[in-house]
């Protein structure tokens, strides 16, 4: 008793080839959508990690200055611990919106494409 594969329904996605998938990876269009990418990530990645680099270092180095007061029990090194978590939380969400903009659009198209969508 032989098991036939039954015919694609018009709901299957079909799967790119190797072939297609370099095509894509070559093209105009992904090339746009990984500058797109870049061009936000790494100059963010930098910043962010400088600013965590000299909070690192004025803890090493500067210790008087990071043990400055500014009111009651709260003191530089405090305000600026918790400015890397404001950092973090707002790098995550300025990402989200820039990606939500110009990434997705250009990346669904090219998945569309891909899966013969259009």
């Amino acid at each position: 008793m032989a098991t036939e594969t039954p015919p694609p329904s018009k709901t299957q996605v079909t799967l790119p080839t190797t072939e297609e998938f370099s095509e894509v990876q070559q093209s105009a269009e992904f090339a746009e959508l990984r500058r797109s990418h870049r061009s936000f990530a790494f100059p963010l990645t930098v910043a962010f990690a400088a600013w965590y680099l000299l909070y690192v270092l004025l803890s090493i180095y500067a210790g008087d200055f990071m043990g400055t007061e500014l009111f009651g029990n709260v003191n530089v090194a405090l305000v600026l611990g918790l400015a890397q978590f404001l950092t973090t939380f707002l790098i995550a969400w300025w990402y989200a919106r820039h990606a939500a903009a110009k990434l997705d659009p250009k990346a669904q198209a090219i998945k569309s494409r891909m899966e013969g969508g259009a």
